[in-house]
Order: structure tokens, then sequence, then C-alpha cells
């Protein structure tokens, strides 16, 4: 049974920085990628990272996101710098196409 449990998140001012991590346990350690829900919108994959550490981040963060690994660890990591007000949601990881199950995430909220 696959286990993603995230954490880093917090209520930071526009322009502040967050670091956000990742386990990941019970399954193989594939492609992975960030994805995030705001309010009233679908969740959508923000970064991505391939086993041996090829990355994509979409356009809208891309230059103040980056997503890292560190397969020894099972771990993923998303530096997000520059935030946004538009970048509060819940972040979650999960496999890039995503297994059913999902962490609880870990809520990233930018306000004054």
């Amino acid at each position: 049974q696959v286990q993603l449990v995230e954490s880093g998140g917090g209520l930071v001012q526009p322009g502040e920085s967050l670091q956000l991590s990742c386990t990941v346990s019970g399954s193989s350690f594939g492609m992975m990628g960030w994805y995030r829900q705001a309010p009233g919108k679908r969740r959508e994959l923000v970064a991505r990272i391939s086993s041996t550490g090829v990355t994509y981040h979409t356009n809208s963060v891309k230059g103040r996101f980056f997503i890292s690994r560190d397969n020894a660890k099972g771990a993923v990591y998303l530096r997000m710098n520059n935030l946004q007000y538009e970048d509060t949601a819940v972040y979650y990881c999960n496999r890039v196409p995503p297994f059913d199950t999902w962490g609880q995430g870990t809520q990233v909220t930018v306000s004054l």
C-alpha cells in the first residue's frame, strides 16, 4: 500500500519562500510530481521529475518553483520562491500519472 506524506506548507506573504517535502513508501519510486488544488479549481500538476532527475515545471511556476528528489530517502521536494496570491492551494505529491491513493496534502496560503 503506497503512502504519501506531504509537509512544509504554511502561511506566507507575497514574495516569500517555502520548501515542501514528500516521503513515498510502499511503492516503486518512478516519475514523481507536485500537484496543487486551489479552492474551486481542479487539481493540476505543477512540476514533475523523472527517476533520473529530468524536470518539468508548468509555465505559471517556471523560474520560481524547483522540484528535486532524493531517491535514497524516497523523498521529493518543491522549493517555492517568490510566492504569489495565486499559488494559494493544497499541494500534493504523487506519481505521474498518479496512484489512486493521495496523501493529505499540505496547505500553502499566500496572504498579507
